[in-house]
This record gives C-alpha cells, sequence and structure tokens, in this order.
C-alpha cells in the first residue's frame, strides 16, 4: 500500500512560509482575515503579512510603541488595529497614496481591562473587557471613533467567529456560563445564555475545574452553529477518558446539548473543523480522530443526546518535509528536505482547519485524503453515507461504484440497491427543491446557483454522472458478465422509479444494446411486456432499427408509439416506410387525424408502390375526405396534387374522378 493511503488527514504541501518566532520577532495570526503577521521590533524593524493571496499580503513599517499584543486588519484592509495595553487600542488609516495616520481608543471605564478586540464590520469593531463589551463605529477620515452600545457583564474570555459575527462570552468563577452574541449593522443581538456542564469533582481534588478559552471554539457543522467544548476529566482513580461535547446554538432558547464525541484517550488535544468533520488531534498519541455527526453507523443515542465514535480508528497525519536550506556550493546554498514534527508542542491550532508551527515558521491548512479512507471503510453503503456529505467526492463516489462492479470486487445487488436508493434520495431532494425555486420565479436569471453541493449538504449522483462514467464503460468491460450489468442496469431503474424521478432514455439503450448484442431478445421482449423498459419516442426508434436481426421489434415498436399518446405522427411514418398505407389511414381516423393527413404524402407514397389498386384506394379515401370537409370531392391548389389526379385520369380516366359514393 502506497504511503498516501496509510493516512487519511494531510498536511498541505506548500505550507505560508513565514519568519519563525525569535527574541525579537513575534507572529500573530488572524482567524478573520486568515492572516499571518510577522512583527520585528515591536514594528520598528518591519512588521510582514501573509494572507491567502497577493492582495491580501502587504509589509510596512511603524512605530516601536512597546511590545504588541495583537493586531487585525478591517475586512477592507484600510485599517489596522493593535493592542499594545489592557486599556486601548491604536488603529493605523492606511490609504492608497501611502499616508497613514494614527490614533487611539481607550476602554469605556477607568477600571476596565480589555481582553480582546474584533472586527464586525469594514467600519465596526467591539472591545472585549473584563466588565462587557463595547461597540465602536469608526469614521477613519476623522480618525474618531463613537460608541454605539455597551453592555455590562462579567467576563473571563471570548471567542468569535467572523463568518457568523458570532461572539461568546465566559462568566462565573468556574467560565462555565457562556453568553452569545451577534452583531449586525451597528447592533448587538443577545443570545440566552446558558451553563456548561463541567466534570464532578473528586473527593480528593482541592481545586475546581474550569473552562478554559483553549477549550472552546465556535464551528459551523451542516449549517448548524455550534459550540464545541473540549472536557477533560479529572486526574485520579477510576477517572474517564476526555471527550468534546457540541451545544446547538438557538435563538429563543438556550443552547442545547446534542451530541458527545468520545475521544477515548486522555491528555491534550486540539480541533479542527474540515468538510463538516470533526478533527481531533491528540499530541501524546500523535494520532488524528475522525468523527461525523451525520454518520448514524457509528452514534448511539443516550437520553437524547448522540454519542459518537470516530470514524475510523486514529491514525497519524501523513509526515510532512520541508525544504530548508543547506551546505554552501559553488551555485549557492543547497536545499534539503527535513521532516517535520509532528503533533509537536509548537503547533497552534486555529479554526476551521489552520495549523501555526511559529517557531518553524510554517503554516498548513489541513486537508481530507478521501482515496484513503476509501480503503479503510470496508463496508460500501456505510462508505458512501459519509462520501455523499464530503463536499468534493463526486469523482470518488463513481470510482467507488466502478470498483463495486470490477470483477472481484463485485458487491450483490441488493447492496447496490442500498446504494442507488441513497442516491436517489438526495436527487429527489434537489428535483423537489428546483421545482419550488421555478414555482417561486419565473425569472431563471433570478435563480439560486446551484452546483453538485447544494444545500441539503449532500453531493448531487445524476443519471448522466453514473452513465458517462461507470454504466457505460462497464458494459463495454468484457470481464464483467453482462447478465449482472443488466441486473445493476435493471436495478438503477427500479430505483429512479420508487423515486418518481424520470428515467433518461439512454439507460433504457443501454439495456436493449447489451441484450441484442448478446441475442437475449426473450428477455427484451420479457422486459418490454413487462413494462419494466417504459414507453417513449426514443425507444420506440431504437426497436425499428432492430428489425433486421429481430423482425418482431418492428411490431414492439408500434404497439409501444401507440400507447405514447403524443406519437400519432411517428406511428403513420413508420406504416408509410413499410408501404402500410392502409393501416396508416385506418389509424389516422380512429385517432381523429384524417381531416388534417397530408393527401401528397400518402399519394406519393401510394404511386411509388405500383401498386394501381392501393393507388386507387388512397386516392378515393381523400377524395371522400375533400367532399366531407368542402361538400367537393377535388383537391384545393394549396395540396400540390395535380400531377397525382393527372395520374389517377391516365389509370382509369376522367370520368372516374369524383365519384363519391
Amino acid at each position: 500500500m502506497s504511503e498516501d493511503l496509510k493516512h487519511y488527514i494531510r498536511l498541505s504541501p506548500q505550507p505560508t512560509r513565514f519568519e519563525p518566532t525569535s527574541k525579537s520577532i513575534s507572529v500573530f495570526y488572524d482567524e478573520v482575515r486568515k492572516q499571518i503577521f510577522t512583527v520585528k521590533g515591536n514594528g520598528a524593524a518591519g512588521v510582514t503579512v501573509k494572507g491567502q493571496d497577493e492582495a491580501s499580503s502587504c509589509s510596512f513599517k511603524m512605530d516601536d510603541k512597546g511590545q504588541v499584543i495583537s493586531l487585525k486588519f478591517s475586512p477592507d484592509m484600510r485599517i489596522l488595529a493593535l493592542q499594545r495595553t489592557q486599556r486601548s487600542v491604536e488603529f493605523i488609516n492606511f490609504s492608497a497614496e501611502g499616508e497613514r495616520t494614527e490614533y487611539t481608543q481607550i476602554c469605556k471605564g477607568k477600571n476596565h481591562k480589555l481582553i480582546s478586540f474584533n472586527w464586525t464590520s469594514v467600519n465596526e469593531v467591539v472591545f472585549v473587557t473584563d466588565h462587557g463589551l463595547e461597540l465602536y463605529q469608526i469614521t477613519a477620515e476623522k480618525k474618531s471613533l463613537k460608541l454605539l452600545k455597551s453592555i455590562n457583564l462579567s467576563i473571563n474570555w471570548s471567542v468569535f467567529m467572523a463568518d457568523s459575527f458570532l461572539l461568546i462570552t465566559s462568566s462565573s468563577a468556574q467560565g462555565n456560563v457562556l453568553t452569545p452574541f451577534q452583531f449586525r449593522l451597528g447592533t448587538i443581538f443577545k443570545l440566552p445564555k446558558f451553563d456548561v456542564e463541567l466534570p464532578p469533582i473528586p473527593k480528593q481534588a482541592t481545586n475546581k475545574p474550569m473552562l478554559l478559552e483553549r477549550d472552546v471554539t465556535i464551528a459551523n457543522i451542516y449549517g448548524i452553529l455550534y459550540v464545541v467544548l473540549l472536557q477533560h476529566q479529572p486526574k485520579g482513580p477510576g477517572s474517564k477518558e476526555a471527550e468534546i461535547v457540541l451545544y446547538q446554538l438557538q435563538k429563543e432558547s438556550p443552547a442545547k446539548k446534542t451530541d458527545v464525541l468520545k475521544l477515548n484517550m486522555t491528555g491534550r488535544f486540539a480541533v479542527n473543523v474540515l468538510d463538516n468533520l470533526v478533527i481531533v488531534h491528540h499530541q501524546a498519541s500523535k494520532t488524528s480522530l475522525l468523527f461525523d455527526v451525520k454518520l448514524v453507523s457509528s452514534a448511539t443515542n443516550i437520553g437524547g443526546i448522540n454519542h459518537h465514535d470516530p470514524v475510523l480508528a486514529p491514525l497519524p497525519i501523513k509526515p510532512v518535509k520541508l525544504k530548508v536550506s543547506g551546505l554552501p556550493t559553488a551555485k549557492g546554498l543547497e536545499m534539503r528536505d527535513v521532516n517535520v514534527e509532528l503533533y509537536s508542542p509548537n503547533w497552534a491550532v486555529f479554526p476551521p482547519h489552520i495549523i501555526i508551527d511559529a517557531k518553524l515558521g510554517c503554516l498548513w491548512m489541513v486537508h481530507l485524503n478521501l482515496e484513503a479512507i476509501v480503503t479503510m471503510i470496508t463496508d460500501k453503503t456505510h462508505l458512501i453515507d459519509f462520501l455523499l456529505y464530503r463536499k468534493d467526492s463526486k469523482k470518488v463516489i463513481l470510482s467507488v461504484i466502478q470498483s463495486a462492479l470490477s470483477p472481484g470486487q463485485q458487491l450483490g445487488l441488493a447492496t447496490f440497491a442500498q446504494i442507488f436508493d441513497k442516491f436517489n434520495t438526495v436527487c429527489k431532494s434537489y428535483l423537489d427543491h428546483e421545482q419550488q425555486n421555478n414555482a417561486q420565479t419565473t425569472d431563471s436569471s433570478a435563480k439560486p446557483a446551484f452546483n453538485h453541493y447544494y444545500t441539503g449538504g449532500r453531493v448531487l449522483i445524476q443519471q448522466p454522472d453514473l452513465y458517462t462514467h461507470v454504466l457505460s464503460p462497464c458494459s463495454e468491460n468484457k470481464d464483467i458478465p453482462y447478465k449482472f450489468m443488466v441486473a445493476v442496469l435493471v436495478e438503477y431503474i427500479r430505483s429512479l422509479n420508487q423515486y418518481h424521478i424520470p428515467v433518461q432514455h439512454f439507460l433504457y439503450e443501454l439495456v436493449i444494446n447489451t441484450l441484442v448484442h448478446h441475442n437475449c431478445f426473450y428477455q427484451l421482449h420479457q422486459f418490454l411486456q413487462y413494462h419494466v423498459l417504459s414507453d417513449s419516442k426514443p425507444i420506440a426508434c431504437l426497436l425499428l432499427s432492430l428489425e433486421s436481426c429481430y423482425p418482431p421489434a418492428h411490431q414492439l415498436a408500434l404497439d409501444m408509439l401507440k400507447r405514447v399518446s403524443t406519437a400519432n405522427e411517428e406511428i403513420v411514418e413508420v406504416l408509410l416506410s413499410k408501404n402500410q398505407l392502409l393501416s396508416a389511414l385506418r389509424f389516422l381516423r380512429s385517432v381523429g387525424g384524417a381531416d388534417n393527413a397530408s393527401a401528397r404524402k400518402f399519394l406519393e407514397a401510394a404511386q411509388n408502390t405500383k401498386d394501381t389498386m392501393l393507388f386507387f384506394t388512397v386516392f378515393k379515401f381523400f377524395e371522400q375526405r375533400n367532399f366531407r370537409l368542402r361538400g367537393n370531392p377535388n383537391f384545393v391548389q394549396g395540396e400540390h396534387c395535380e400531377k397525382f389526379v393527372k395520374h389517377f385520369e391516365s389509370l382509369y380516366g376522367f370520368d372516374a374522378l369524383g365519384q363519391v359514393s
């Protein structure tokens, strides 16, 4: 097995590099703009900012006014806010011309201690102090701040999620009273506070357990906001292992405890959230665990709370090498690869999926290795459940299905049935969603854009996907028994019908072509007779093309066209092509289409047969129609039947014209 398939977590191969921390260099990370700041000499020797692209990267210098505690750019990068003291925040305006102006804002209360600050919009910032919150509006041109709102509250610490402008504050002696606040357009919305359950205190313990900032994060998992808490159990005889508790935030009521992730270990942990998965890194064992709160197969409901086991056994992150300067050569310093110490004590883990080693000078993004996970989850139905919720998994899912059809790896039809039902559950939800959108708006440009990752959080596997990448290629694979392929195709059609999803004609064509290729005409006849293959014009046309190798296909096609209420023209064309003109006329009369039939088309077909009696019968049929419609048997000029009238005269004489009985 290759090294790639031994690890389900990997780090980005090209990390963001920056100067490592030292006595003269401080490193800061802004979770909002995802920027890393390298500050030399308190800014006097330079500040380097590295973001996700060039637009969010820059460098500058500032005066040394003391040690920097924190610094963050506004969302539009026009204002830099930095904290050097526990009483105030400095602001520096950055203009396009390169000019900079500075101003300072002090906390409102004289005895207030500034804990942190966060940007809530391009011109609004909130101060978090030990006495509460202070929301300010900045007018950069006037170098001034205006207090919009303040809230009095005893605060120990806070965590902030920029995507939702959500702040969680900690209060009480043990820090376990959490209050959520949301910021919008200069307003602070206070959500109901809630108490976090702390582990019971052993009798011999002297210190009460505390809820610390490092053990709390906010995460968006499957579109739901959670407060994610790491709960360590007190040390001692019979002590339990650590666990992660999820509290679901709610607008009208306190956050609700919904899920517990069982870590089955103790020690130091760090949490990332990636693609709706909770990834827990354990330093002592140097392994990571994977949790999926949607995966029913790994959960047990106890008292209304879902207790989750890891999706897979703990595994280490894939080893990482880093290029560093080596020995000097004639061409310069030789670059060499060195192994990175994984789960280093120097690691700092930031939401949602960032790992920083400040002493090494590297920032990595955490990635999921779906190809490795495919080899690790042996139950294919559970694997499909897992993959359907992963954002970029369509290609992997189709590969799994293709492998499941290959000799030596083939799954049973019952398993395929379950998998197809899972695909079509998502597909049906999508089609209903589309129908609802179409009903709400007639302007297609106003419809929300949709890719394969829609609001239900699952990947959409549709008929063209399976046909193009799996079913069609596999049907051409001679190593796969054709009977098995037909059975799988029929099972997929069964599932589509069960979910009331219209079956695309190319699936029926694949079934028919496979059966014909192996001379299974009796089975084809049975499928058509018992409507395993639904009636449609394209299928009828395909059957007509098979008449040379299977003569009954012509009548099967004709019967199918008759059942398709909108196929009258096609039926007439088929009968004309077989020179069955009288049958075509009888059919038109039975469906009320004789009055609109083209006399020229029928008379030309009759003349081409060289059968004079047939020509006479057809000619008289249309004379009678003309008399019934217009009271005159003659053809009007627009019907272009003059040459057929002359041909009739040459055969039967002028007196035979217009004799309508």
